[in-house]
């Protein structure tokens, strides 16, 4: 049996180098020429120009760390679950991180590309939502089929075969796990986690974790999911923002045997070195095509919610995640105004050519909680609130509670406070699988 956790390790720079992301414990917030509070965050070659004595050391990701996992695949049949994050970083003069909606790729090479330069039988890459290259829409059904680059398998884990089936593992030794999750309970990178680790335990297949950051990682907070309402967007009772990080996630589900009848998973994690939970991650890929950068990631927790309603949270435009609207806000409250049109990561966008009405948040200070003001204030300001919710938000929000709390016009402070008991269990569970302070 594995240990479940790797420590001391010593890094391969000759072959793939260290991927270094300047970090601070900081204030991330700064006044704009107007006086309001903005991001402080920039793109990482911007912040590796700085040399204060505010910065923390810099880390390295599970996928960098090398000599801990590549002589576990030598002469094994191997799968890696993969998607356009899992990558190898090279030396910090070429590690670009950015903010647009195109990543360049000249500061990492794919694990994938990786794994087979080294004479790895990599026999199956299992590709989560949005698929192996990261392209495609949330919800879109993704399809079997070869990497062209590569010419290795590609099975979708997304849409009707959510969990590897038996026949997909049978020339299977070991599993790989590598994708950048963003800590949230309905992102569906820990759903995927879920099946894969219980088809690694029913196959008796040993699985590796690659681990990276949490981007969210210093709050947790949200409602507890209640299990009626277990979904892919939400398996198990945990809030919203959990603090975990994929590999602290899955020490979770197997500790409380959340797996099909108790069963466990043989897992070894290779952990992030140098990060704790107080440290703020600018992602250099961005982890799905409607998370572009930062500041959509840093709102994604409050805003998805929006998903759940008859309101646009940007998608078809360039600040996704980053604005909210629709054609049934008062126009009156809400005086910026944006167009959804088809885009990348958005084929048919809600409210597609038409008008919306709503918020433009992407220079509000850096969230340490979910602000539930946005959405209640546009639930009090829309048309016909009949309209405003549909069946969705009880899934996103793991209980029907929320929704009745809002309807009924129970204060945003109130709403947080009786999250309170159910976060204090969490916690005190979470702590036993802890990896990062």
């Amino acid at each position: 049996m594995w240990f479940n956790v790797v420590k001391n390790t010593v890094l391969f720079p000759i072959i793939f180098g260290i991927v270094y992301v300047m970090v601070s414990c900081g204030n991330f917030s700064k006044k704009d020429e107007g006086g309001r509070e903005t991001e402080a965050g920039r793109p990482m070659a911007e912040n590796q120009q700085q040399t204060t004595n505010t910065q923390q050391p810099t880390i390295t990701v599970g996928a960098n760390q090398t000599e801990g996992y590549v002589p576990l695949l030598k002469g094994k049949r191997v799968g890696v679950v993969a998607n356009q994050t899992s990558v190898i970083f090279k030396q910090p003069d070429k590690q670009i991180a950015t903010t647009s909606t195109k990543s360049r790729n000249d500061g990492y090479v794919h694990l994938v590309d990786s794994l087979l330069s080294l004479k790895i039988n990599v026999v199956n890459v299992f590709a989560p939502e949005h698929g192996f290259r990261g392209t495609a829409d949330a919800g879109e059904h993704i399809k079997d089929g070869i990497d062209t680059k590569t010419g290795v398998p590609i099975i979708s884990l997304y849409g009707d075969n959510k969990k590897p089936k038996p026949e997909q593992l049978k020339n299977m030794d070991v599993m790989l796990f590598d994708l950048q999750d963003v800590g949230v309970r309905f992102y569906t990178y820990i759903s995927t986690l879920h099946y894969v680790m219980e088809a690694c335990a029913e196959a008796n297949i040993p699985l590796i974790i690659l681990d990276r950051p949490n981007p969210n990682g210093q709050y947790i907070d949200g409602p507890i999911l209640e299990m009626e309402n277990k979904s892919f967007v939400g398996m198990h009772p945990i809030p919203v923002a959990h603090g975990m990080t994929i590999g602290e996630y899955a020490n979770m589900i197997n500790g409380e045997k959340w797996l099909k009848n108790g069963i466990q998973c043989e897992l070894k994690v290779i952990p992030v070195k140098n990060y704790t939970h107080q440290m703020r991650y600018s992602l250099p890929i961005k982890p799905s095509p409607n998370l572009p950068n930062d500041k959509s990631i840093n709102l994604y927790p409050s805003l998805c919610f929006f998903e759940g309603a008859n309101v646009s949270v940007g998608r078809g435009t360039d600040k996704q995640f980053q604005v909210f609207g629709s054609p049934f806000l008062n126009k009156t409250k809400y005086t910026y105004t944006f167009t959804p049109q088809p885009n990348e990561g958005a084929k048919w966008p809600l409210y597609q050519g038409r008008v919306c009405y709503g918020m433009d948040l992407s220079k509000v200070k850096t969230l340490n909680g979910l602000d539930l003001s946005y959405l209640i204030h546009a639930y009090q300001a829309t048309e016909n609130q009949s309209e405003f919710f549909n069946a969705f938000f009880t899934k996103l929000a793991g209980t029907k509670k929320l929704q009745q709390q809002i309807e009924a016009g129970v204060s945003e402070t109130d709403i947080k406070s009786s999250w309170q008991k159910g976060l204090e269990r969490f916690k005190a569970t979470r702590a036993n699988y802890l990896l990062y302070k």
